[in-house]
């Protein structure tokens, strides 16, 4: 492989790799771990652990499917594999 394709797969697993980040903080820290913490603040008349649990990660994946998105088609002009 050379050495663009390398720089290419290794700019897609970087973003792969920190859309995964943010998924597990959301997911896992903010709706499990951390979500007792949490619920001392209230979003909506919700505590806050509770709503990132129900309601905020659903949020934030769906975001998550736009960015990546967006990013992936930039990543792909930039090393021009994009398609047509």
């Amino acid at each position: 492989m050379d050495n663009k394709g390398e720089a290419y797969w290794k700019a897609t697993i970087a973003l792969i790799r920190n859309v995964l980040i943010v998924w597990f903080i959301v997911s896992y820290l903010l709706g499990i771990i951390l979500a007792p913490a949490l619920n001392s603040i209230h979003l909506g008349g919700y505590p806050l652990g509770f709503w990132f649990a129900q309601q905020g990660s659903i949020y934030v994946f769906i975001a998550l499917i736009f960015i990546y998105a967006k990013l992936m088609g930039k990543l792909d002009e930039k090393f021009d594999v994009q398609e047509d």
